[in-house]
């Protein structure tokens, strides 16, 4: 982040500009803020704050919001969006965000949803088979104060860069606007993606810091078998002429630092390890963080033994060079699909009376790890702990894994028999008698090697969905206080070895692979009682965290109760407290504020499906307001201001309504 000016000992970059709108403001901080009530960049800033100061819209007024417009992109690409997942950004009183399955990019008046612009590609074929196909996250904004530009990745992996303005292709950049990201990679691909492991593509948006845009790499879900697949390295371009800057290789080659954490020569042949992730850069400093994910495949690595550097990693980078500064490995030789799932977020602390330059990345774990963004150290400790040895056939297991130990963990982790539903004594036995039949056990426990009648395979609690998701955490820089949703999300996981008796595994689990040739069957399975949850309640929650003393403030259940929960005849008759619900929902945090929509639809008093937004009083967790949404949310909210008035903007999907963007405001 660019340097700026401290208020009371908080985070200083010159994001922070946006609390005092009348100070002159560095350069950078100008084009990355959401000062003057802007939204520049996915995570309103670099650093990924989701944070406005605007305060118009306060806790005594949030629930006169009404929705003043939508925009609805059903005839933008092949089909309706059903899952509509971009967070827009706002120039200038210009919306600019990504639809019609990335088929388009539209500007739209941020007043009054009208269209001013969209720009069409159709990459026939190589689109329509993409691994990473829909909407997308969104895309990105670069200006040198004169030009302005508009940068997205498509499901075919070009990036294409447009005029601000008028939403045409920007001839010098590329060929004719269009990089092809599947060039310039350093290793041998398929250009139309019709190879088998040779997916790839990016849902995410891409990095703009200065004039370099950082681009990273994701690929279809590893539950098939294979051992082979393409890399998904790293890459920075110039953000004027499109040309490749720098490639970082997320598996390194024989040479490179990390090369003999991947035994027996797998570094050779592994792939995937890409960054599908929203990322985070600091200016002042030179840096891009980088999420990385696992290496292929996500629950089996006997093809590939060693701790596999840089897999399930945060990595710093020279942001004009891309040469790594330091890294910190979360996940030793990850088979349990807990890659980084979202960006970290940068702040500056004070810790013990000493102040750091912060990095805090939520995790699949429940896990906040905080290091110091400068080095890579840990802030407070982080410390191997032995973790149980598997029984797979082949799998490579390492001794110890790292814990985090400050903050505590912000949702449970682990599946035990103390975290089983207990709404009625009934449920609670039957829900014991299921779990009887699986390996259950702390974070780090393994998948089982299946075996009938039992164990039928690991229970994983978080599973790959579980815990913080894509859409990541929030700060209030005024405080730093960190906010972050988190859902449980558990599954069972196992190998289903080469034995015919073995075949009602294969069915429970949804086994891939030939079991004749030891295929190892992986499907995120959830055990149920009568159609609940084996878990008990919160299922999906927002936890405040400290920074400067990494203690949990406050927890709260998020979302209404789910229709499933309400209406199941077990528990007819009884009383449920707000159980909060499933999702990924993303936060936004303004002057006043803790906003966030539902991540599950429910039925309301009119009967017919739907969500809400909610407000939340940012120092105690109470929520102050909600207000009515036409359907669960499906992407990050946002707000902005235009026109003297201040809008909060969301992406909403599913129950029977198309992906639309919904803006909010007050009356009148």
């Amino acid at each position: 982040m660019a340097k700026g000016f401290s208020r009371r000992g908080v985070c200083q970059a010159g994001l922070a500009a946006a609390l005092a709108t009348q100070l002159p403001r560095p350069a950078m901080a100008a084009a990355y803020d959401t000062a003057n009530g802007e939204w520049r960049t996915y995570g309103g800033n670099l650093g990924s704050w989701r944070y406005s100061a605007l305060d118009q819209i306060t806790a005594e007024n949030f629930g006169t919001l009404q929705q003043v417009w939508s925009f609805q992109p059903d005839n933008l690409g092949p089909r309706p969006d059903a899952n509509l997942q971009a967070t827009p950004l706002m120039v200038k009183g210009r919306l600019y965000l990504t639809a019609g399955s990335r088929r388009a990019a539209v500007s739209l008046d941020a007043a009054t949803g009208e269209l001013l612009w969209k720009y069409n590609i159709n990459e026939g074929r190589r689109g329509a088979t993409a691994p990473r196909a829909g909407s997308g996250r969104g895309l990105s904004y670069w200006t040198d104060g004169v030009e302005e530009r508009i940068i997205y990745v498509t499901p075919g992996y070009r990036m294409v860069c447009l005029d601000a303005h008028t939403g045409q292709p920007v001839t010098g950049f590329g060929e004719n606007g269009v990089v092809d990201l599947k060039k310039e990679m350093d290793q041998e691909i398929d250009l139309e993606g019709e190879t088998p492991g040779h997916d790839i593509g990016l849902h995410a948006t891409p990095l703009v810091v200065g004039d370099v845009v950082v681009v990273g790499a994701a690929h279809l879900p590893g539950n098939a078998p294979r051992k082979t697949h393409v890399k998904g390295y790293i890459r920075g371009y110039d953000a004027r002429t499109g040309k490749r800057l720098w490639i970082f290789h997320t598996i390194p080659r024989k040479g490179e630092f990390g090369y003999d954490t991947w035994l027996n020569g797998s570094a050779e042949y592994t792939g995937n390890t890409g960054s599908w992730c929203q990322n985070s850069a600091d200016p002042e400093l030179g840096l891009v963080y980088i999420g990385v994910e696992a290496p292929t495949n996500d629950w089996y690595g006997g093809a590939r033994p060693g701790d596999n550097l840089f897999g399930e990693s945060i990595v710093a980078l020279d942001v004009k060079t891309g040469v790594r500064r330091w890294h910190y490995q979360t996940v030793r030789h990850g088979v349990q699909d807990r890659d980084i799932p979202c960006a970290a977020i940068l702040c500056d602390i004070t810790v013990n009376g000493k102040k750091i330059k912060a990095l805090a990345q939520p995790t699949k774990q429940a896990w906040l790890y905080v290091l110091d963004r400068e080095t890579g150290k840990p802030v407070w400790p982080i410390v191997d702990r032995p973790v149980p040895r598997g029984d797979e056939p082949g799998e490579w297991y390492p001794a110890t894994q790292p814990h985090v130990t400050r903050p505590p963990p912000f949702d449970r982790q682990g599946f035990f028999e103390k975290d089983l539903i207990d709404f009625t004594p009934e449920l609670n036995a039957e829900a014991r008698k299921i779990v009887a039949d699986y390996r259950i056990g702390p974070l780090f426990t393994p998948p089982a090697a299946s075996k009938w009648p039992r164990p039928l395979a690991t229970i994983m609690n978080p599973n790959g969905d579980g815990a913080a998701q894509w859409p990541g955490g929030a700060l209030d820089p005024e405080t730093n206080i960190f906010y972050v949703f988190s859902n449980i999300s558990y599954g069972a996981t196992g190998h289903v070895p080469a034995d015919p008796k073995v075949t009602d595994v294969q069915m429970m689990l949804g086994a891939a692979g030939d079991p004749a040739k030891g295929g190892r069957g992986v499907r995120i399975a959830r055990p149920l009682v009568q159609g609940l949850l084996l878990m008990k309640p919160p299922y999906g929650q927002i936890t405040a965290i400290d920074l400067n003393k990494g203690e949990i403030v406050w927890q709260v259940a998020h979302g209404e109760t789910p229709d499933e929960v309400k209406n199941a005849p077990a528990l007819k008759g009884l009383k449920i407290p707000r159980t909060g619900s499933l999702g990924k929902v993303g936060l936004v945090i303004t002057k006043n504020l803790v906003i966030a929509g539902d991540g599950t639809a429910t039925t309301g008093a009119d009967g017919k499906l739907g969500g809400w937004l909610r407000a939340y009083d940012k120092k105690t967790g109470r929520e102050v307001a909600a207000v009515p949404l036409p359907s669960r949310v499906s992407g990050s909210p946002m707000t902005y201001m235009v026109g003297g008035k201040q809008y909060v903007a969301v992406a909403v999907s599913g129950s029977g309504a198309n992906g639309q963007l919904v803006s909010f405001r007050l009356p009148g």
